[in-house]
């Protein structure tokens, strides 16, 4: 009996040891597995680097539709770092575009192709920003049309871009002649000649939005007597649109950053979207004035709305562009930098 007894007292031992054997392998098979799977799994995806890209842009229409793209740069919610530069004249970033200092920059149309002519071919048209925004305002009822303006001085800015050169082709085309029928005086700024407007030291201006809705909140006397871009309409015969602004792109950039490029027009888009969407007025207002582009939100409000911001690129682009060059071309070659661009000026997303 003792020695059975021994027997199964052994028995159980030795199923103890072998089910602890078991165990323990088990235990070092799911700690293997589970650092084999860790080892095996790939590594997260390292989020592509950020590219710096510096961008220029004019105080008015051509920047106002960028507002939202700026604030989401400033907050690095952006797909890449955007650095803003915004001027008050066209005189004060085109040499610096020419020296290839700003990627990108919104300027006047005209002035996209006198920068390609001038930099052979360096600087390409991307995208359409702004359409017509120039309007003729006086202190007073005197101007209904265009015949009006006979004998008169107007006060102007935007010498050298469109403004200047559509503004003496819908003269000629009405029959009058810069400094023979019209005197025509420029300033440098638009702020400068608002200011003199509002002020009454000037009767009759050529502006742009906002400076437009700006002068009409502070001086009741003032009011819209043409708009330029009806009458530009009228003497081509509907044959041309009158587009004001655009987006240059360094080909450099182009070449050396493609992907970026495309995404700075995708994020560009929504941003204009965004401002011209009813619905975000109050917002994009706000944006506007933050960016010391139109000093108070009520009368960024009024103007937004009025400054025809789009943005048109692809076939489109290319047909109303092409069509507003060929007009100025006619007029006045140098309004265009003296030649029109060839097909390698209009940049198409491949």
């Amino acid at each position: 009996m003792k020695k059975i007894l021994a027997i199964a007292m052994a028995l159980v031992l030795v199923l103890s040891f072998t089910a602890c054997g078991q165990k323990s392998s088990s235990s070092e098979a799911i700690s293997s597995e589970s650092s084999s799977a860790a080892q095996s799994s790939e590594p997260e995806e390292t989020p592509a680097e950020k590219i710096d890209v510096k961008i220029a842009a004019l105080k008015g229409p051509t920047a106002i539709g960028m507002v939202k793209l700026m604030d989401d740069a400033a907050k690095g919610e952006t797909a890449n770092n955007y650095e803003f530069t915004l001027a008050g004249a066209p005189d004060e970033i085109v040499g610096s575009i020419i020296k290839g200092d700003f990627d990108i920059a919104a300027v006047p149309t005209n002035l996209s192709a006198t920068l390609f002519n001038k930099t052979e071919g360096k600087v390409k048209l991307a995208a359409l920003n702004t359409m017509g925004v120039l309007y003729l305002v006086e202190n007073g009822e005197a101007i209904q049309s265009v015949a009006d303006l006979k004998g008169k001085t107007i006060y102007a800015t935007g010498k050298g871009s469109t403004p200047e050169f559509a503004l003496n082709y819908v003269l000629e085309q009405n029959g009058l002649k810069v400094g023979t029928d019209v005197t025509v005086e420029y300033r440098t700024e638009h702020t400068e000649l608002a200011s003199m407007l509002a002020a009454g030291q000037a009767d009759i201006a050529l502006l742009p939005q906002p400076f437009v809705t700006s002068v009409l909140m502070q001086n009741e006397k003032v009011r819209v007597a043409l708009d330029l871009t009806k009458e530009w309409e009228s003497a081509t015969k509907g044959a041309s649109g009158l587009t004001m602004g655009c987006i240059v792109v360094q080909q450099k950039f182009i070449d050396e950053h493609p992907e970026a490029l495309k995404t700075f027009l995708e994020e560009y888009k929504a941003s204009t979207a965004y401002v011209t969407d009813s619905a975000n007025l109050d917002a994009a207002a706000e944006l506007v004035v933050a960016q010391n582009i139109i000093p108070k939100a009520p009368m960024a409000k009024k103007a937004i709305p009025q400054c025809n911001i789009v943005f048109l690129d692809g076939a489109e682009m290319k047909t109303i562009a092409g069509g507003f060059l060929q007009v100025l071309f006619d007029a006045n070659p140098q309004s265009v930098g003296g030649k029109l661009p060839d097909e390698s000026f209009y940049y198409t997303a491949p």
